[in-house]
């Protein structure tokens, strides 16, 4: 018996001796490592309370809910607010804002909206013709390379960029909203989106396989492409509805006229959307004052990637603000669900406490968060105000949203200068904002980044 006692300690001993060999949690450093948690009063209290609560409603930081200033010193007129439903259009939504801000302005209209199914239609199809002309590029390599893996995970979003907007507007122009509105489909973009996926995937591997046959001439697989991509526009039919081509509508009750999407967004907007516009990011992990370019991260395949002039966050502000004060909007995007509180509209990097409720600390900078894929551009929305002090620096910023305009405040979000700092990415602004230094690094070869960089995963 004590030899048989004696055996399983030793078994044991060396059971631990190997999982530390490995890297894994022997028994002795599970031992100290529940040292790390000691059943107290203030533990078994906060342990109790998130057994019937979310962390946020816990981590609430009291003493910031008093401070909540809606002022603004410098403001664009905004109309309405938009929704984009169960959908991943902000994108979308948001370059239309920014138009429809314009519009609005210009001719003093009480209202204004551009539809945004119209759009999203081309967009949706441009993505399909996109994915399967990359298969076609890609057929040589193997399912294993890293490329042909990403267009595989990646044949269809409805996320996306401005380039977005502004390639698909340029080809197929706009119409009212009235002229061809939302549907069921797309408010709801995931089932469609998830079907027109898996059928592009199937019709991927068949192209594939045609091209590894080297029977088939070129001409033959863009054939077979055009009746892929006639498959897709009827799924979109059926589900979007037919874009319309020809159109009458009025401006302030006046005489009706006839449009098509093109002539109608040369009437009344026509801005240059390829040309007088400018991107910038606030990306401390690359060097500032560089241009970089993101592979595949466009929506048109004879379109534009998104690229962009990489600067400190205190250049892009000054452009912002420079645009806020002749009243025009920009498109902004940003990490939007990092310390938000979502009643009030507000984006504080002092909204919750989580340091103090897990007993630890968070500490990791933009840089860092950004390298480990904690924080990147996740969402979309229309920046049109900042509050300026005495001195001209920014206190806070506002954006006009496109959740409806029950949400936050007003269908607005409001963040601090601080939460500007941490978890702002994106601008996109008219050049004449944008000094002549800046605009001349555009100029430059752009730094091609590839399509799953972690600063692009999250894209909106």
């Amino acid at each position: 018996m004590k030899k048989h006692i004696f055996f399983v300690c030793m078994l044991l001993a060396a059971m631990t001796t190997v999982a530390q060999n490995n890297g894994g949690i022997s028994v002795n450093m599970m031992n100290q490592i529940k040292q790390s948690y000691q059943s107290t009063p203030e533990t078994r209290a906060i342990r109790n309370a998130l057994g019937n609560n979310s962390i946020d409603q816990l981590a609430v930081n009291q003493a910031n809910q008093a401070n909540f200033d809606t002022h603004f010193s410098d403001k664009v007129l905004s109309k309405g607010i938009t929704n984009q439903q169960s959908s991943g259009r902000c994108w979308l939504f948001t370059g239309l804002n920014v138009l429809r801000a314009q519009m609005i302005n210009e001719y003093h209209l009480d209202k204004m909206e551009f539809s945004q199914n119209y759009v999203f239609f081309y967009d949706q199809l441009e993505k399909a013709n996109l994915f399967l002309q990359g298969i076609i590029d890609t057929a040589d390599k193997p399912m294993s390379d890293k490329t042909v893996d990403w267009l595989f995970q990646h044949p269809l979003s409805d996320g996306g960029q401005f380039t977005g907007v502004s390639d698909l507007i340029e080809k197929y122009g706009i119409v009212p909203k009235d002229v061809m509105p939302e549907t069921y489909n797309s408010d709801n973009t995931g089932k469609m989106r998830s079907l027109i996926s898996l059928k592009l995937k199937e019709d991927a591997l068949r192209l594939r396989e045609a091209i590894a046959k080297k029977t088939t001439d070129k001409a033959d697989i863009q054939k077979q492409k055009t009746e892929m991509l006639g498959t897709v526009y009827r799924m979109l039919c059926i589900m979007l509805g037919q874009p319309v081509e020809k159109f009458t509508w009025s401006l302030n009750k006046g005489p009706a006229k006839e449009y098509t999407p093109q002539s109608f967004y040369k009437e009344y907007l026509g801005n240059d959307l390829k040309n007088d516009y400018i991107m910038l990011m606030n990306d401390p992990s690359r060097e500032y004052y560089k241009c970089y370019e993101i592979e595949y991260d466009r929506h048109v395949y004879d379109g534009d990637n998104w690229r962009y002039v990489n600067l400190p966050i205190e250049d892009i502000k000054e452009v912002a603000i420079a645009s806020i004060k002749d009243s025009t909007m920009m498109y902004f995007s940003c990490d939007v669900g990092k310390y938000l509180d979502r009643k009030r509209g507000l984006l504080d990097v002092k909204n919750f406490d989580y340091d103090d409720l897990m007993g630890t600390t968070f500490n990791m900078n933009k840089k860092e968060r950004i390298q480990t894929y904690a924080s990147m551009s996740s969402h979309a929305m229309t920046l049109m105000a900042v509050d300026l002090d005495a001195n001209g620096t920014p206190k806070k910023w506002m954006v006009e949203n496109s959740w409806g305009a029950d949400y936050g405040h007003n269908g607005h979000l409001i963040m601090t200068d601080e939460w500007f700092n941490e978890y702002m990415f994106r601008l996109v602004a008219e050049k004449k904002y944008v000094s002549q230094k800046i605009r001349d690094i555009l100029k430059q070869q752009p730094i091609m980044l590839p399509a799953w960089d972690p600063m692009f995963l999250g894209d909106e």
